[in-house]
């Protein structure tokens, strides 16, 4: 095996619950009620149930539950089903270093393989670290986004981490698994520009059912490339074009990198969230009907979208939406807040959105892109019809780990985003079951609390 995959694979396999920290096990609980209540909001989105369906139609021996119902599937179509939930309101955990994603995408495949084998919390808490950890620690070091990929193309490999840690892979076995999945899922950018389809909630989802199919062949002695990430025309010479060098993980004298992830406070991109916090600060200042023109500066990468694709400034999908700056600070100014149902169509063509958004301008401000991803600045200056001017900045959003939400916070965005279909008593139930995952036996009870379909 090459360097990179021996790294990986020892890492994973030497990790153990007992070199955790408590703040790092705590994070990951707090993740999954975080991603439990973005599971729970999109379970009835016509992806989520397109999904679904194809998923209840497999019948397995090791059967895994797709979340949110009593019915299974098999590991692989219960990963991407639970997967496509998890992701559609674009409200769920990020991480960029600059490079990166959304990690959370991973927690399906642990999830998928810990449910059948009856793992136990402790078991399932360790995986999920890792697969942060190699997720994290590759986008650290791998900027993909720019070079025309999607984030599945690293995101398979920690979901693959993840997925081998429950299924008890040894360093071998994992490493053609790293090998299998690698070099066989390669998304391209294309998912993440122009006007946006259901597959931009759904591509990471299916980088976790290769990831699950990946560990599965590996278990039963499928072998896969040598060299499939440093070595020739491996990942690195074929999709970044030059070296790649991972250090050594060493969390001990950095940080475990599930403590550097980021909880979302609106259901879009992680570069809306800072503008639509100003939007709403702003909004306590000046009513939408005195606005003459709203200026944003912001960091390249948020910058960039809305000067690229004017899909950006009139969408008409919702995904296309949720990644919309201009959208997004037009409809928090008009409306007071930005939710799930902030998206339909009428919304899309709301001429009072409209409005707003041909007042706005946006642009680069270098020094912001240069402490990015330190920061995430964003300021916005707005002006009234009465030539009146105000303005309001951010560099660190509310939920950013360095201006982290609360646990408190963390448990009414769940209850917000389970209102409609869980009772408090139900919510209450799910809640101590997932803060207390460390001493379950297996996820059989977490599961059952989730049920709502």
């Amino acid at each position: 095996m090459d360097r990179t995959t021996e790294l990986l694979s020892t890492y994973t396999c030497d990790l153990t619950y007992e070199q955790l920290p408590a703040d790092a096990v705590h994070q990951v609980k707090r993740t999954l009620i975080d991603s439990a209540g973005c599971l729970i909001g999109g379970l009835q989105a016509e992806p989520a149930r397109i999904a679904r369906h194809l998923a209840q139609t497999v019948t397995c021996t090791t059967p895994s539950r797709l979340l949110g119902t009593a019915q299974s599937s098999s590991p692989d179509m219960a990963g991407f089903a639970n997967g496509v939930a998890l992701r559609y309101l674009d409200y769920k955990d990020s991480y960029f270093s600059p490079g990166g994603g959304h990690p959370s995408d991973m927690i399906p495949a642990v999830l998928a393989l810990a449910d059948p084998l009856q793992c136990d919390g402790r078991t399932v808490i360790t995986a999920i670290v890792v697969a942060y950890e190699v997720f994290c620690r590759l986008s650290d070091h791998v900027v993909i986004g720019p070079l025309g990929w999607d984030q599945g193309m690293l995101g398979v490999i920690g979901a693959v981490c993840g997925a081998g840690k429950v299924l008890g892979l040894e360093r071998d076995d994992l490493a053609q698994a790293i090998a299998l999945a690698s070099v066989s899922n390669l998304p391209l950018g294309a998912i993440r520009v122009g006007e946006l389809s259901m597959w931009k909630g759904c591509a990471a989802a299916y980088a976790t059912r290769a990831a699950i199919f990946s560990v599965q062949l590996a278990k039963q002695g499928m072998t896969g490339p040598d060299a499939p990430l440093d070595g020739r025309r491996g990942l690195w010479q074929q999709a970044v074009d030059e070296p790649v060098e991972i250090p050594p993980f060493d969390p001990a004298a950095d940080g475990f990198r599930i403590l550097s992830t980021i909880f979302k406070s609106y259901p879009s991109q992680i570069h809306t969230q800072g503008p639509i916090g100003l939007a709403l600060e702003l909004r306590q200042q000046v009513q939408p009907h005195e606005i003459a023109a709203i200026h944003l500066r912001t960091y390249e990468t948020a910058a960039s979208s809305a000067a690229t694709e004017p899909e950006k400034w009139a969408p008409k999908t919702r995904e296309t939406a949720d990644h919309s700056i201009p959208y997004l600070v037009a409809y928090a100014l008009q409306h007071g807040m930005v939710t799930p149902h902030s998206f339909t169509d009428a919304y899309l063509q709301d001429p009072d959105v409209r409005s707003l958004i041909a007042t706005m301008t946006i642009e680069e401000e270098p020094g912001f892109t240069q402490r990015f991803s330190d920061e995430y600045n964003c300021q916005m200056d707005v002006t009234t019809t009465s030539g009146q001017r105000v303005s309001a900045a951010v560099a660190h959003p509310r939920g950013h780990f360095r201006n982290p939400m609360s646990d408190a916070d963390v448990e009414a965005k769940f209850r917000r985003l389970a209102a409609d279909i869980m009772s408090p008593e139900h919510m209450d139930r799910a809640l101590a079951l997932l803060w207390s995952l460390e001493d379950a036996e297996n996820l059989k009870a977490c599961f059952d609390a989730l049920i709502v379909a």
